[in-house]
């Protein structure tokens, strides 16, 4: 599911900016090279149609999620102690790392970012039918403060992808223990 996730949330972004393009709410624009879909109509097309399977995805990885006890075991952030003790480890270069196992810094950033996505995900439905979905759109304090924040929410996800991509690549073992679904300790671990 992360994989799945990585590519729809990805993709989302690419064809969110080719339409934010079209009516920029901010002093900037996209350089349409790094967009997906090319035009408005292109950028829409792509977004709708990756926006099911990012629903689909994100809803069984919620329900596995809450099912397995994945949330409230491993991603359930702990007090504010744990984080900023975790925190200070990190930037001291004091943190160890083991797999398999989220730091409460992490589990903060986890639960963070799958807020953010359900968010982004509620204020792109109501931004995408406003008037089928006016509740909604209203809940967020109507149109144009919803498209606010969905904007923020997916600069917050752009955010979190930096921090986590630089990340893997400071801890590739890590990554290699995604595609292969095996613990790879360094050498010289003791087990």
């Amino acid at each position: 599911m992360h994989w799945v996730g990585a590519v729809s949330v990805l993709c989302m972004m690419l064809s969110g900016w080719a339409i934010y393009n079209a009516s920029p709410s901010l002093p900037f624009m996209f350089p349409r090279w790094i967009t997906l879909g090319g035009w408005l109509a292109g950028g829409i097309a792509w977004h709708i149609s990756v926006m099911w399977v990012l629903f689909v995805d994100g809803s069984a990885y919620l329900l596995y999620g809450f099912c397995s006890g994945h949330f409230r075991r491993d991603i359930r952030p702990r007090g504010p102690r744990a984080v900023i003790r975790d925190m200070w480890g990190a930037l001291t270069g004091k943190l160890g790392h083991s797999l398999r196992h989220y730091n409460a810094v992490q589990r903060l950033l986890y639960t963070g970012v799958i807020v953010t996505i359900c968010v982004a995900v509620a204020t792109g439905l109501s931004i995408w039918k406003p008037v089928q979905l006016g509740w909604l759109t209203d809940l967020f304090g109507g149109y144009p403060i919803a498209r606010l924040i969905h904007l923020a929410a997916m600069i917050c996800i752009a955010l979190f992808l930096i921090v986590h991509l630089t990340l893997v690549a400071i801890f590739p073992r890590t990554l290699v223990a995604m595609v292969a679904n095996v613990a790879v300790e360094p050498e010289g671990t003791a087990r």
